[in-house]
């Protein structure tokens, strides 16, 4: 069975039709296990009616193994119905596959994914955990598919405002009020307590607390060693005078106007130490370079893909993913954050509300281009209202199951047959099985692990209903359904985990 049976399924009906085929689950099971609308698709093109391509494709995917039956409805619709046989070798394959839905890379690339990088100016905001979860996300979808992956932060260890920072902490220390545009917070008095520059201090809060949310960063970068670079990488960009400061021409590569890279004083600009990073991150061999940046950064996304392009890379090998803010609610009341000031939620508050595994979720729970809005006391219950505890929750009672199993079951290499005629409930849950390679696929490609929290409950919400309905230990369908536990228990683990969250065994 292939890796992808959803895929492979649509791949042998594709050769048929001609053209690229999706099939989805009908809304009414009466319709069959899956359904395409390629005939619809390709009935303008071929000047044909769609049902007489519809018959056609029907007769055809009639031939393919594991279809029992193909009809037409509707317009042109091909309505398919699998065997029994197919679902058991679905299963056998989830169970054989220990990277059951890995591996969609077509070609494996190296990627950087720089993510948070917040000056070390004050703890982790929630709203930089949103940053991180994201970013980190996104790097462990796309290790899941193939690439090899690192983590970066970049931050700032000089300039305005970590001068600000630095008189802030001795302002403390000599036992005064932090200048008006300083910052302030209880953690600025602890920070008093040391001596010594405060930004190495902080930088390591900052990146304990980011290990704490499970966020390993394989290397930090400074700018005041990357701004050293600025000399050789304006060398290679294509640059003119004008008005005695030094412009990058990088309207010409597909951004709205030229950047300046030095003043007329001489002083390079912030553009300058972003050419000497690109330049840096390509020069490591990386074949892609990933940003994770808030959502004041929209204008920034043509100046580096233009940058890259300067820099002898594709345009495409530097991607800007932008994400929107973090509204927190408690009581129905919005909860304010400013790094400046003292009522900022850190994130080690945040953890402390409501955990880790909650944190990740939440955090990762709808598409980055979308504000997120977190009520805190929901975030904190352990019931099913809560989605990530509920499907935990179904981790924790598959293993259960599978504690009791008869001695002798080995998931992995359990043979998984059925005599009687498979429920819907069970293939039901096959079928969600399968969709997951298509579903980790595009996540990654899409950079939307969202889906992954998605998908998740959907076939938590499966195993739960085929769990109600069957009985597993002791029933003459226990060896089909034990390996369907141990199936599901597989995929969901591996849901979590691309979440950042664990997998409990129990609750």
């Amino acid at each position: 069975m292939s890796a992808d049976p959803v895929g492979a399924l649509a791949s042998a009906l594709a050769a048929a039709a001609g053209a690229p085929v999706a099939l989805d689950r009908p809304a009414d099971p009466s319709h069959g296990d899956y359904a395409t609308n390629v005939a619809l698709q390709l009935a303008g093109v071929a000047r044909r009616p769609p049902r007489e391509i519809a018959e056609e494709l029907a007769a055809a995917a009639a031939e393919i193994d594991g279809v029992a039956r193909a009809s037409v409805a509707g317009p042109g619709f091909v309505n398919l119905e699998l065997d029994d046989g197919w679902f058991v070798r679905t299963l056998a394959g989830v169970l054989e596959n220990g990277d059951f839905g890995g591996g969609s890379a077509a070609t494996p690339e190296r990627v950087q994914v720089e993510m948070v990088s917040a000056n070390p100016t004050g703890p982790m905001t929630v709203a930089s955990a949103r940053n991180g979860a994201y970013g980190d996300c996104v790097a462990r979808l796309l290790a899941f598919a193939g690439h090899t992956v690192e983590r970066e932060y970049y931050y700032n260890d000089a300039g305005g405002q970590m001068d600000r920072f630095r008189e802030s902490v001795e302002a403390v220390r000599r036992g005064e009020e932090p200048p008006e545009d300083g910052y302030h917070g209880d953690y600025i008095a602890a920070l008093a307590q040391d001596e010594g520059d405060p930004v190495p201090r902080m930088l390591s809060l900052i990146e304990a607390a980011l290990e704490r949310f499970r966020i390993h960063f394989d290397s930090f970068e400074r700018q005041s060693i990357v701004e050293l670079e600025i000399p050789e990488a304006i060398a290679l960009l294509d640059t003119y005078d004008d008005e005695g400061a030094l412009w990058a021409r990088t309207s010409a590569h597909g951004d709205e106007k030229d950047r300046v890279l030095v003043r007329s004083d001489g002083t390079p600009t912030y553009f300058a130490a972003d050419a000497a990073y690109v330049r840096r991150k390509f020069a490591k061999g990386f074949d892609r370079l990933v940003y994770v940046l808030g959502a004041d950064h929209h204008g920034y996304v043509a100046r580096l893909q233009a940058l890259a392009e300067m820099l002898g890379h594709p345009r495409d090998s530097l991607e800007v993913l932008i994400y929107q803010l973090v509204h927190l609610t408690r009581g129905g009341e919005a909860t304010k954050m400013s790094k400046r000031r003292g009522d900022v939620v850190f994130l080690d508050d945040f953890i402390d509300e409501i955990g880790v595994d909650a944190a990740r979720w939440y955090l990762v729970s709808r598409g980055h281009d979308q504000t997120i809005e977190i009520d805190i006391d929901l975030a904190a219950e352990k019931t099913a209202k809560n989605p990530v505890f509920y499907v935990q929750y179904a981790h924790a009672r598959i293993a259960g199951i599978l504690r009791n199993a008869p001695a002798g079951f080995v998931a992995q290499s359990h043979e998984v047959g059925s005599e009687a005629p498979l429920a819907a409930e069970e293939r039901d849950l096959v079928k969600r099985l399968a969709e997951f390679p298509g579903v980790a696929a595009e996540a990654a490609a899409r950079r939307a692990p969202h889906a992954i929290p998605t998908y998740a409950i959907r076939l938590a919400d499966d195993f739960h209903r085929f769990y109600h309905h069957h009985k597993v230990l002791g029933s003459p369908q226990e060896s089909f359904r034990l390996g369907l536990c141990a199936a599901t228990k597989s995929v969901v683990a591996r849901c979590l985990d691309l979440v950042g969250v664990e997998a409990p065994d129990s609750m």
